[in-house]
């Protein structure tokens, strides 16, 4: 571990179009090698997708009902105790919760291919705010993984 002192955690920028914290994370996970005005424009524009097709919802809601739904609750941490490594169930941190739900999103938006990247974040931001989706079964997926090795929780530390 480093010995110097940990750094400081700056607050994060609002996004200048929706003014939240929320849209620009999303902006900032979607970015690729540092082309951050590409990113607003496909997160954009995959707002305006959910607009449309969703009229009269507002789209920074259905972005932050999409992520609550995906946050994971726990996860399973490899820890080596006498030569076995076992997966240990912690609970997960509440900016690590957003952090993982936000990748995840992008992730899989990324795996959806044949449709430009616009379409897909929409198509997976909208599917996990339905509860369904790829998003929605990696969750589960780490979950189910937390649940399976419950036995294995008292080597937390």
């Amino acid at each position: 571990m480093s010995r110097r002192r940990q750094a400081v955690k700056r607050p994060l920028v609002e996004d200048s179009k929706f003014h939240s914290t929320l849209v620009s994370r999303l902006v900032s996970t979607v970015m690729d090698r540092g082309k951050k005005s590409l990113a607003q424009r496909i997160v954009y524009s995959a707002f305006d997708e959910i607009a449309g097709k969703n009229p009269n919802a507002n789209p920074l809601e259905i972005l932050q009902r999409a992520v609550d739904n995906v946050r994971p609750r726990l996860e399973v941490k490899a820890r080596r105790v006498g030569g076995a490594t076992y997966q240990v169930p912690l609970e997960v941190p509440g900016d690590r919760q957003l952090s993982l739900a936000m990748r995840w999103l992008v992730d899989l938006a990324d795996a959806r291919k044949g449709i430009p990247m616009r379409e897909a974040l929409a198509a997976e931001i909208m599917d996990a705010y339905q509860g369904q989706g790829n998003a929605i079964r990696k969750r589960d997926e780490v979950h189910k993984m937390a649940q399976a090795n419950k036995a294995f929780a008292h080597f937390r530390w």
